[in-house]
């Protein structure tokens, strides 16, 4: 379990030699060479204030064991927001990052953990409350988006989406009122809606218990209507386009989720499905996610 580490109120510096994260304060991070924000996605202080007291305690703080961390988290914090912005490989990470392997490690932890999805809730939380929201939605939108895949994903993940012609993977998501990511599952692109949407709200469902109404498009239809209701105890609401309607027109609620994927479409490791593993692509569009709430909650602040 995640659990967030409160810290007293301090000015952050952009130098890491004056770092206020835990590997500086109580682990050996403070020999490491120092690095100086420089890049796009790196985080300002602004942010860097909000993202701190979400991020989770070493397990030598907490009587865990395990050795004191040995790398700055902010600066491996940035250094996967380097990657996910930019679609870089893990080899290409810049020499003033920490080592790729040792920010390829940090990925991998926290997404086995489940650190990548408790970190992305809490901004979550902070978002909505900010907005005068409760933090536990009571509906959602959901739609899917179908990209293609490298070389890299393997052949018994990826298929071909007939309706879009895409050869590769598809991208589940279902989305809060406020756009606001809630649940996110990668298939091969074959997948159907409906097959795949069952297992996306159960997700949905067993991390929000108050959701009580989903929006949808024409692609989830039929059984999947009755197993949100019987099951899941979910109305599942299908908005269609008008028959004599004609060209672009904005449907209610489902423009919603269409936005949710413009702002993950910024991020270009998510322009094309680069992962080998469907768990890693998920963690991927958090790591998006997390780039847009932090940025916003930094907003906030001024």
């Amino acid at each position: 379990m995640l659990q967030s580490f409160v810290l007293s109120t301090t000015s952050s510096n952009s130098s890491s030699r004056s770092c206020d994260c835990l590997a500086h304060m109580y682990g050996n991070a403070g020999d490491r060479p120092s690095r100086e924000p420089r890049y796009p996605s790196d985080m300002t202080d602004a942010e860097w204030a909000e993202v701190r007291g979400v991020l989770p305690v070493p397990g030598s703080l907490e009587g865990r064991g395990g050795q004191p961390e040995g790398y700055c988290h902010r600066q491996m914090v940035d250094a996967v927001r380097y990657l996910v912005a930019g679609g870089i490989t893990w080899r290409s990470m810049p020499a003033d990052f920490p080592a790729w392997d040792r920010v390829y490690a940090f990925f991998r932890r926290w997404r086995d953990k489940g650190w990548t999805v408790e970190f992305h809730d809490r901004l979550r939380d902070r978002i909505r409350e900010a907005a005068g929201r409760d933090r536990e939605p009571t509906a959602g939108i959901i739609d899917a988006q179908s990209v293609k895949a490298a070389a890299s994903v393997p052949a018994a993940t990826r298929g071909f989406d007939g309706g879009k012609k895409v050869n590769g993977r598809k991208r589940h998501i279902v989305v809060d009122t406020l756009g606001l990511l809630l649940a996110a599952v990668v298939t091969a692109a074959s997948v159907n809606d409906r097959e795949a949407g069952q297992t996306l709200l159960a997700r949905l469902r067993e991390r929000h218990w108050r959701i009580t109404r989903v929006w949808a498009d024409g692609g989830y239809t039929g059984q999947l209507v009755d197993f949100a209701r019987s099951v899941l105890r979910i109305a599942l609401t299908v908005v269609k386009r008008s028959d004599d309607t004609t060209g672009f027109v904005v449907l209610p609620k489902r423009w919603l989720v269409e936005r949710t994927f413009a702002w993950l479409m910024r991020s270009r490791r998510l322009a094309r499905d680069y992962e080998a593993r469907t768990d890693s692509a998920e963690v991927m569009i958090l790591w998006s996610m997390s780039m847009v709430m932090s940025r916003r909650l930094a907003r906030r602040r001024h």
